[in-house]
């Protein structure tokens, strides 16, 4: 099995990352599917960056799947940046190599598609995504497979899709974000994905809460850098000691978020459901 990893963050913000958590998202996408697919060879791209290639000339049908990470990119914005990384998810519907990705993965291959991204305002998903459910799509989609009927999952967002494209199917919403989670299917390809943040850490987590407290502050979700700080230090508690039920009850988590098994379901359902079988259709073929 070979596995591409996008990392859709800037270099500037690749570096600020590993400051806070010693890693990038590309990198931590990287760790977590050395656990879920500890026999697959997996590569990196850096998109965004100008003059960005595939490891050794090769080609994206090379790969079993792409996986998009999270960014502070704004993809509703004209930029450069932009540009590339748009180009680049179209190449892979183009490649009909099967694609998953978080956060700004899934904005980013609705945007390819033809869908249509926005600032979410004054609401806010930092730290957890809340009480998500599946739709009646939802609930028979391998995706979401395993999954009960809400669950909770770290999330960190500015922007959200807001309008699916034509062949997508809309799996999960909440109160704070109608998608989710979704199926986009383009040019021959398809793509599994979600706004939260599946591959991420509770220590993760907590290097997010911190990095973000001064805008946490301005959208008044904490009054004060002590507030984050301690919200902040209670995750980290209970990333270090997962199964301490006084931290989950003061948290308000479940093993939903705390265990990784079941935190990362999505990714493992997308390589069990989607990548395994198109490998073994092109090997049958």
């Amino acid at each position: 099995m070979r596995l591409l990893v996008a990392e859709s963050s800037p270099p500037e913000a690749r570096d600020k990352r590993r400051e806070s958590v010693g890693m990038s998202s590309g990198e931590t996408y990287l760790e977590t599917l050395k656990r879920l697919a500890p026999q697959a060879e997996c590569h990196q791209v850096k998109p965004a960056d100008r003059g960005s290639e595939l490891p050794n000339g090769t080609e994206l049908q090379a790969y079993d799947a792409v996986f998009l990470t999270g960014s502070p990119l704004h993809l509703w914005q004209d930029t450069e940046e932009v540009t590339r990384e748009i180009a680049f998810m179209r190449a892979v519907f183009a490649s009909n190599t099967p694609s998953f990705g978080s956060c700004a993965g899934l904005q980013l291959a609705a945007i390819a598609a033809g869908g249509t991204v926005r600032p979410i305002g004054e609401r806010r998903e930092a730290g957890f995504a809340r009480r998500i459910t599946r739709t009646q799509a939802g609930r028979e989609h391998p995706l979401l497979q395993r999954r009960p009927a809400a669950w909770d999952a770290p999330a960190f967002h500015t922007d959200e899709v807001e309008t699916l494209p034509a062949d997508s199917t809309l799996l999960a919403s909440n109160e704070a974000t109608h998608v989710q989670a979704a199926e986009i299917r383009h040019d021959g390809g398809v793509f599994w994905g979600v706004q939260y943040h599946p591959e991420i850490s509770l220590s993760e987590v907590a290097g997010a809460l911190r990095r973000q407290s001064s805008d946490l502050i301005e959208k008044q979700l904490a009054r004060s850098e002590a507030d984050v700080e301690s919200f902040a230090a209670l995750v980290d508690e209970l990333g270090a000691a997962p199964h301490r039920r006084d931290l989950q009850w003061r948290l308000g988590l479940s093993e939903d978020v705390t265990d990784v098994q079941k935190r990362t379901l999505e990714m493992s359902n997308f390589i069990e459901h989607l990548v395994k079988p198109a490998m073994s259709r092109r090997q049958r073929g």
